[in-house]
């Protein structure tokens, strides 16, 4: 499902305690911004149409897989992220599971992931998106999406992760063969990029980062703000037209 780009204004609701992975300092522990950012070419959804020249079957499915909840939810919750961020793995830990339940799961919301790897903090970063989006492809991308913060510390600090990336694979279910190949071409890193210019151009410089209706949230908050957020956002939207 595609939504036509919108140009946001949105608002921004943030706690000093909570941090995120920042792309433009190597901070350990960088505070979420307090500014106010336009959501720029990011809109309501992802969708591989949305950027140009990826129409390819790749790209579609991949864009496809990533995202979850009826397609009859009028409100979107778009989640961009880094797989190997401690912030990004505390909220999808503490938050992700409860949002899911309460929201998706009961067709209010639907949620999509975009992939924001910051390579100078994060080294194998982009290789998990890239293990994430191939397993995408075949209809696993959430499987994957699951291991690779349950077991960061599996693999965030290998030279090589790619063995334990093929092991998640398999796990998933995907097709071993597909997948590698998939991997070995380098198939979903046209998506990856341009989840990263379209992030960029709404404002993101951390990580992770919530587009919720009108709504901008920085950094790894727990299910009760996000509910208040949601469930003002829902109400605006059942809110009769003048």
């Amino acid at each position: 499902m595609s939504l036509t780009t919108s140009r946001l204004r949105l608002g921004v609701i943030t706690l000093f305690t909570v941090a995120a992975c920042s792309s433009t300092e190597a901070a350990k522990t960088p505070q979420a911004s307090t500014k106010t950012a336009s959501a720029g070419d990011v809109s309501a959804a992802p969708a591989a149409a949305m950027a140009p020249g990826l129409t390819d079957s790749i790209s579609t499915r991949a864009d496809k897989g990533r995202i979850r909840g009826a397609e009859s939810a009028t409100l979107w919750v778009v989640e961009i992220s880094d797989f190997q961020c401690p912030y990004c793995k505390q909220w999808h830990d503490e938050t992700f599971a409860a949002l899911d339940k309460e929201f998706v799961q009961t067709g209010k919301v639907r949620l999509a992931y975009l992939n924001y790897p910051i390579p100078s903090l994060h080294p194998n970063a982009p290789a998990a998106s890239e293990a994430a989006m191939c397993a995408s492809v075949q209809g696993k991308f959430w499987e994957l999406h699951d291991a690779l913060f349950s077991q960061q510390q599996k693999w965030a600090k290998e030279p090589d992760p790619m063995p334990i990336f093929a092991s998640f694979a398999v796990s998933a279910g995907v097709d071993p063969k597909n997948w590698n190949a998939c991997m070995t071409a380098h198939a979903a890193r046209p998506l990856i990029e341009a989840d990263k210019e379209r992030s960029g151009a709404a404002g993101v410089q951390s990580t992770p980062t919530f587009f919720i209706g009108t709504r901008k949230i920085l950094g790894a908050y727990p299910v009760d703000s996000f509910r208040v957020v949601i469930n003002a956002e829902l109400a605006k939207l059942a809110k009769p037209a003048p």
